[in-house]
């Protein structure tokens, strides 16, 4: 007699829990059905019933480590209010950052499944995606200073997005390597240095003579709001298929 459905959703969570565990210690590189198994204290072909080979084993890891990730933007967000504009932006890169012991454990894991992402085009796809909702999610904070008047009208949003972007995911993989040179203030001194210096762009474009307004700025285009922001790549030219 097959297991009931509710015996059987105990024993996947079960399986996501040692699942992470043995991601939390060892990283995508050892991730086996051996060690899940161990970790549970059950046998792999247990395991097998879930996860037939090594790749749904690590497309499940990938799940669930975009689950958490997920989930603590959703209880961050909610702690934070409501906020919107550079504030919201602000927020949500430092929430990306490893500034807590909990942030460094899970960038950490995100890290090692580069590894694995990139030898396989599905997962890198996904993981292609991943990245493409997370600049969507940043260039809707950009329309909204640009609308408070916090960034100026040329600002380009899918460039000033895909920058954010680079900025954080740079400072995770430096703080990682070397935290005794980035610690935490110092990532967040060079994300306020970030904003700090788009809010300067919007200064100088309410200071800049009438005469000059009629123009944009050299390298700038205005916002624009047509099509998802998936459509297009980092300064609104076409994206090239994954």
């Amino acid at each position: 007699m097959p297991p009931a459905r509710g015996d059987h959703e105990a024993r996947r969570r079960d399986v996501s829990e040692a699942v992470w565990g043995v991601l939390a210690e060892s990283g995508f590189g050892g991730l086996t059905l051996r060690a899940v198994a161990a970790r549970m204290g059950a046998s792999t072909g247990l395991l097998t019933h879930y996860f037939p080979t090594k790749h749904a084993l690590v497309t499940h890891a990938l799940e669930i480590l975009d689950q958490r990730r997920e989930q603590q933007r959703r209880v961050a967000g909610t702690a934070a209010g409501q906020l919107s504009g550079l504030a919201e932006l602000r927020r949500i890169l430092l929430d990306i950052l490893p500034l807590t012991p909990d942030a460094t454990a899970d960038n950490r894991v995100w890290v090692s499944s580069w590894d694995v992402s990139l030898a396989d085009p599905g997962l890198a796809e996904a993981q292609a995606e991943r990245y493409r909702r997370s600049r969507g999610r940043l260039r809707d904070c950009v329309l909204q200073a640009v609308d408070a008047g916090e960034l100026p009208p040329a600002t380009d949003p899918d460039r000033l997005a895909a920058a954010a972007m680079a900025l954080v995911h740079g400072l995770v993989v430096q703080a990682l390597f070397d935290p005794s040179a980035f610690p935490a203030r110092v990532q967040r001194a060079l994300v306020d240095d970030f904003l700090g210096a788009a809010r300067a762009a919007a200064t100088a474009h309410r200071e800049r003579p009438a005469e000059d307004e009629a123009g944009a700025a050299p390298g700038t285009a205005p916002a624009t709001r047509t099509g998802p922001a998936t459509g297009t790549g980092p300064g609104g030219t076409p994206r090239p298929p994954a």
